[in-house]
């Protein structure tokens, strides 16, 4: 077994502490849902239409899953350090511009450009694998993504009070204040872990199809897709239901939203403890069971009008769990499957992963309107948790079928 590299806090000349790997994929999360509880006070403040604020997800989310594209084949050719660096820089900048833009086109084009923070998630997942080997990969982008899961428990929370006591700008300051923060530690603590490729940038776009002819990384890759895909459509789709159905306050709805965060912090945990005792596979199998069991309990309340905001955003808690538990596991199978392309295989996984929920993101935003009720969302999540479930016991099959080759 490789042996654990050494780490040493705040000293740039070795691999960065858990501390950093955590808050790097934490500020990710937190830039994606801190401000959703302030969607409706956005909506009257630039004036516009709630289907057009909401598009400060959907698009985001598309921009997110475009950037993810490009970020790992840069990063296998440029190391992880600077790539990260200067992803949290334009993010601040970004900020800024949501900051002082007075018309709502305006604050998308910066909201857009804020994506660029994936660069965060990304590379956090790759730089794991870069210093361990795949069972403990999947154990510590477990331990990592659990920032992941604290953030958006109390993000939603905290930004639906900043939202009522300062208003919704509020949270774009702190989001400015972290990612300052955040551009000193990473500059002290992140050491270089990526073996820079020999390849040119051309050539590390052109090794795509080596990852795209891999049967295994498809189905690692849309189980990630298809599990977290319930998530992102509730992202688009819950602040509607939270303040149209249930008629919640932005900071009630904050505290609701963070639901699924609770679940997605203990199947995190849980992967953490024991994916490389498990088996990723088995931990992915059981998370997207998790996560469809949970959707199909919503959907059988709902249908007999016992429904309420407690058992709409309690059964969502399945979806996190479930998500907690796949996605840290998908993601180190697909780490795996060509480990000297770990960066380009984040990405290209990431992309999937995130254009997917950028697209049902913008469905469920769509389907709601008065009088629909949370049913469009709840199918959205529930067809998409079951896909998932069939992704993986692909990649199951698959595996048997090339260990009966082996053995041949």
């Amino acid at each position: 077994m490789q042996d654990a590299p050494l780490v040493r806090f705040l000293d740039r000349s070795t691999p960065p502490h858990i501390t950093t790997l955590i808050l790097l994929a934490g500020l990710s999360a937190l830039a994606m849902n801190i401000f959703l509880p302030s969607l409706p006070n956005m909506t009257a403040y630039f004036d516009t239409e709630y289907s057009l604020m909401q598009l400060s997800v959907a698009i985001y989310l598309a921009v997110n899953a475009v950037l993810q594209i490009l970020i790992g084949p840069i990063s296998d050719k440029l190391g992880r350090r600077p790539v990260i660096l200067g992803g949290i820089a334009i993010f601040c900048l970004a900020t800024i511009g949501c900051l002082i833009a007075r018309d709502a086109y305006v604050f998308l084009a910066f909201r857009m450009l804020q994506a660029v923070i994936v660069t965060t998630m990304v590379l956090s997942r790759a730089v794991v694998r870069d210093m361990v080997p795949q069972d403990q990969a999947a154990s510590m982008i477990g331990y990592v993504t659990m920032g992941m899961a604290v953030v958006p428990m109390i993000g939603p929370a905290i930004g639906g009070v900043l939202d009522e006591l300062l208003g919704w700008q509020a949270n774009f300051w702190l989001l400015l204040a972290l990612g300052l923060a955040l551009f000193w530690l990473t500059w002290r603590d992140l050491g270089e872990t990526a073996k820079k490729s020999a390849l040119t940038l051309g050539q590390q776009f052109r090794e795509y199809p080596e990852l795209l002819r891999a049967p295994r990384f498809w189905g690692y890759a849309l189980a990630s897709g298809f599990a977290s895909g319930a998530f992102f459509a509730y992202l688009g789709g819950a602040p509607f239901v939270g303040s149209v159905v249930f008629s919640l306050t932005p900071s009630e709805l904050g505290l609701y939203f963070g639901a699924p965060a609770v679940g997605y912090f203990v199947g995190n945990y849980l992967s953490g403890r024991y994916s490389a005792r498990v088996g990723v596979n088995n931990m992915v199998y059981w998370g997207t069971l998790f996560n469809a069991a949970g959707i199909a309990l919503n959907l059988i309340v709902m249908a007999t009008d016992y429904g309420s905001v407690t058992s709409f955003f309690g059964f969502v808690i399945f979806v996190g769990l479930g998500n907690g538990m796949s996605i840290p596991n998908a993601t180190a199978g697909m780490l795996s499957v060509r480990p000297h392309l770990a960066g380009t295989a984040s990405g290209l996984g990431g992309a999937i992963m995130i254009g997917g929920g950028a697209a049902l993101s913008a469905l469920a935003g769509a389907l709601l309107k008065p009088g629909t009720g949370a049913w469009p969302l709840l199918w959205i999540m529930f067809i998409t948790s079951l896909l998932a479930i069939a992704c993986i016991r692909f990649v199951i099959w698959r595996e048997r079928q090339l260990a009966a080759l082996d053995g041949g």
